[in-house]
């Protein structure tokens, strides 16, 4: 959630109302129900049931009798460490204190009730301060905040696109379940106090805005409320939590998570409950996901990533289901490939040229499990799965565009980024100056582009040192894999000499995932300093630079092995008598098998590996960091005779939870996934497999995370899912690349099909073309011949067949990418389509020409096709963006009678006064004007 942080004359960048007597100030706000100590319910939340209509379901933290809570604060105090504090210790602990109790007095300022509670035991105290807003305060923020609240209820329109399929198809649907209370869908704009009687609701000032909307608010007074000189960076509530002055800053749950006794389908469950039954369970695992559900309990930015998570998850299903066909066509052409079997047979006896300088020589035929091996994934089969995975990738993000237009439309943020967007209060407080907004004309804070671009370049430099330290990791990965490759060929036993090559590639990919994982820790801290110190202006911009430096850190890290084995690997080898070296090392070949099934060996210890490892901290490591929690906890607060847990308020069961620590790390694991299923899945056609077992489970642990282990975050908006959706655009245009280039000099498929062209249809003989012969010097230099895997003359000078086939490689790959329009101009598309340009949001940007790259490549240009017939908002958007903006322009029309006398803003002034209360103060004493400006 981000908020502005506004300056000028218009009121205090604390945006601070009236302070609050004494009185209400000590007003107890939450009472522990007696219902709560028998064990019924979750301190004072009683289960209600509300008519179908209404914006806030059941289940909140309080009563129409007993206000609600809108925020926790929680600070720890030790008691044995205060008697055993020294003089700097006691130092720190009074500033601390001092910042804590000025910004508790500045939020009473703002117009906030502030309630505080504390927990005593023998060694220690943990103190909550409850936090709520009144009417006045979350009329003024909402306004200030551009909320967009409902103005005409509409039937709810979620769909799937597999839901449809089925019932054409007149098949029964096992994955639609109804959920109950399921949110309806309105017409909405940004909150005007002026209009409040247009707003559904506005009659119940107790429900009028829902729990994240409160949220939204209360955080946004959280993050720019001051305890110091706000130029010195002392503002916000996250800067607080940062130095230690406050534990925790959370809203509530809305409950416990799991169902009443009387069942699941008892009235009056909580939106937890709702969510924890129909979503987090792992029964679940094969039902839709209730999205609107959670998009009206945690916010937008979560909703979009379960969105693009289950999207995806389906999608994996068809390109699992030919990747494993594939695969299983594989192990059957494994029993009648005629070169495999040549080869297995040991009728030729092919002795094969030594691996290292002290190694021995070895029999081709003692490497037939490696070759079979390598069938399993390079067949023709591969060359056809390529392609469908280019399609599929270039699919799924064209019709991810129309299913998040869609769903931004439907949650009122499609305007978000543009329009609704408030500066980061970070931000805000280290501005230099103010500027006005381009789109909204209100001076905002601001600072110089130009200083910006100086310290975005600073920070890049960073990142290409961290990428060459990358590298450097790859290079000792080589020279390690090259080194054992000597050491385990040197063994006596037979075996495992000829899997040399092999035990060096496993062990080393095993190095290279516990570089990666290290490595990854560092980056990720030192990219968060980065992105700070160049001045973000959003908190949607702070995001995507942030994600867009680790990205390309990650790439490298998780990518930079593979890219080696699939495209480096055996190509610099040299030939006997004349090897090419690495720092007085030789350099690596591949095995028999070829470096295909290597690179699937790299592709699932990395992929797999790290999914299990991502797994196992996801499920193990939150049960002991809860566990440690409520155990520190009990302990600190526990009192001699006291039973634990008995009428536990909501507030400290909410504490005992985990923090929630964003998405960035799910977007990550998620994108670095696709890129190994697109990027190579030439080498691995179970990769989509794999994801999709991943995904699933994946799919119920964050939901479990969310509802039942972590804190409720605050709601945040989001407009789609950011700079991912970019970068998953670049990695399906990197696949096509790849997969062109891994079919043509790493598979087998193209000197195959040239002998059979050339030589022998049925392939007999494959094995001896494939081998050249020792040079005339080395086979004298050890009294005896040996083959080797290349195409060369005697002498060791490439053959004409090696020229014949780099030709049709290079044939390969331009028929794979380029089309016939290469080398033609490129025009600019035609303007933004009209269904496009309706969705824009007033004051934004104008449609305009959209210039893209030629369509080069074959792949590229039917991916062109496909991106034309599916239109990124689906046409059904149109009628209801243009009906939104009508009903909003009605509503928030200005009245003659707002721009006439001085009598008629009088009347107005009274009118907002009764329904409102007293307006916010200004310095000086003055009071902020209520008539708006549109």
């Amino acid at each position: 959630m981000t908020s502005e942080a506004s300056s000028g004359s218009r009121r205090p960048r604390s945006g601070m109302l009236r302070r609050q007597s004494p009185e209400e100030d000590s007003t107890v706000l939450i009472d522990v129900a007696p219902e709560a100590e028998k064990g019924h319910t979750y301190g004072s939340t009683a289960p209600t049931s509300e008519p179908s209509g209404h914006r806030e379901a059941a289940g909140r933290v309080g009563s129409p009798s007993k206000p609600r809570v809108d925020f926790v604060l929680v600070w720890e105090e030790d008691l044995r460490l205060g008697r055993q504090q020294g003089g700097a210790s006691r130092d720190e602990t009074d500033t601390r204190g001092a910042w804590r109790e000025t910004f508790l007095d500045n939020l009473r300022a703002a117009g906030l009730h502030v309630d505080q509670r504390a927990v005593q035991g023998e060694n220690g105290a943990v103190h909550y301060v409850l936090l709520r807003a009144p009417w006045a305060v979350l009329c003024y923020y909402a306004e200030d905040l551009r909320l967009k609240l409902p103005l005409q209820e509409l039937p709810n329109q979620a769909s799937n696109w597999s839901a449809g399929l089925l019932a054409w198809l007149g098949l029964p649907n096992i994955l639609l379940e109804d959920v109950p209370d399921v949110p309806p869908e309105y017409y909405s704009c940004p909150f005007k106090v002026s209009k409040l009687s247009r707003f559904l609701g506005s009659d119940n000032q107790e429900n009028f805005f829902t729990s994240t909307e409160r949220h939204q608010i209360l955080f946004a007074i959280l993050a720019k409320t001051p305890y110091g000189h706000e130029k010195k960076g002392l503002c916000g509530i996250d800067q607080l939590l940062a130095e230690g002055v406050f534990s925790a800053a959370f809203p509530l749950h809305d409950g416990p998570f799991r169902t009443p006794p009387e069942g699941p389908q008892a009235p009056g469950l909580t939106q937890r409950q709702v969510l924890f039954r129909y979503w987090a369970r792992w029964s679940q695992w094969n039902k839709y996901q209730p999205l609107d559900h959670v998009r009206r309990y945690f916010g937008e930015k979560v909703a979009f990533y379960f969105a693009w998570l289950g999207f995806y998850t389906g999608w994996l299903l068809p390109a699992a289901a030919v990747g494993t066909l594939v695969f299983l066509a594989g192990c059957f052409l494994v029993f009648s490939d005629i070169p495999t079997q040549e080869l297995c047979s040991g009728a030729d006896h092919f002795e094969m040229c030594p691996l290292c300088l002290d190694c021995p020589f070895w029999l081709l035929s003692s490497a037939c499990t490696l070759v079979q091996a390598g069938r399993l994934f390079d067949h023709g089969g591969t060359v056809f799965f390529s392609v469908f995975m280019a399609l599929w990738a270039v699919l799924l993000l064209e019709y991810w565009k129309r299913q998040s237009a869609t769903l931004a439309y439907r949650w009122g943020c499609s305007d978000y980024e543009d329009i609704e967007e408030r500066p980061r209060p970070q931000f805000a407080a280290s501005a230099p100056t103010t500027a006005p907004n381009p789109v909204t004309g209100e001076d905002e804070p601001y600072f110089p582009e130009r200083s910006r671009v100086r310290r975005v370049l600073a920070g890049s430099t960073v990142v290409v040192m961290m990428v060459a330290v990358v590298v450097m990791c790859l290079v000792s990965i080589i020279l390690y894999r090259a080194i054992m490759a000597i050491l385990v060929s040197r063994s006596n036993n037979t075996l495992l000499a000829a899997w040399a090559s092999r035990v060096a590639s496993f062990t080393g990919s095993v190095v290279n995932l516990v570089f990666i994982l290290v490595l990854s820790k560092i980056y990720v801290a030192l990219a968060h300093i980065l992105t700070r110190w160049e001045m973000h202006r959003t908190q949607t911009k702070f995001e995507d630079a942030f994600t867009l430096k680790v990205f390309i850190f990650q790439f490298v890290n998780f990518y930079s092995s593979p890219i080696y084995i699939a495209f480096f690997k055996g190509r610099f080898v040299g030939y006997p008598g004349n090897y090419h070296t690495l720092f007085g090392v030789r350099n690596e070949e591949c095995a028999a098998g070829g470096c295909l099934i290597e690179l699937a060996q790299e592709l699932l210890v990395i992929m797999v590996g790290k999914q299990i490892i991502n797994n196992v901290q996801e499920i193990l490591v939150p049960k002991l960091q809860g566990w440690w929690q409520k155990f520190r906890l009990r302990s600190k607060k526990r009192k001699v005779g006291a039973s634990e847990a008995v009428g536990q308020a909501p507030w400290e069961a909410d504490y005992e939870l985990l923090p929630c620590e964003g998405l960035f790390d799910e977007y990550l694991e998620m994108v670095l996934q696709f890129g190994f299923v697109a990027i190579f899945v030439a080498a691995c056609p179970l990769a989509p497999l794999f994801a999709l077992l991943n995904n699933w489970v994946e799919i119920r642990l964050d939901a479990r995370k969310f509802v039942c282990e972590h804190r409720r975050p605050v709601a945040e908006r989001a407009q789609d899912i950011g700079v991912w959706s970019h970068i998953l655009a670049g990695i399906a245009h990197l696949a096509v690349v790849s997969n062109a280039f891994l079919l043509a000099f790493s598979s087998d498929f193209l000197p195959r099909a040239y002998y059979r062209w050339t030589r022998a249809p049925d392939l007999r003989g494959f094995v001896n073309f494939t081998l050249a012969r020792a040079p005339p010097a080395f086979a004298s230099a050890h009294n005896r011949t040996c083959r080797y895997q290349a195409f060369r003359e005697d002498d060791g000078q490439y053959s004409a067949t090696y020229w014949n086939l780099l030709a049709i490689r290079l044939a390969f790959v331009i028929v794979f990418e380029l089309s016939s329009h290469l080398g033609s101009r490129c025009a600019p598309l035609a303007p933004l389509r009209p269904l496009q340009a309706s969705v824009l949001p007033r004051g934004g940007r104008p449609p305009t020409a959209r210039t893209v790259s030629c369509p080069q490549h074959v792949v590229f240009s039917i991916g062109r096709i496909l991106d034309l017939l599916v239109p990124d908002i689906p046409e059904s958007v149109e009628v209801k963006v243009k009906r939104e903006y009508y009903l909003a322009k009605q509503a928030l029309a200005e009245n003659e009678a707002l721009s006439g006398t001085n009598g008629a803003k009088d009347n107005y002034s009274q009118s907002s006064e009764r329904s409102l209360g007293p307006q916010p103060t200004l310095p000086g004493g003055g009071q902020a004007s209520r008539v708006p400006s549109l």
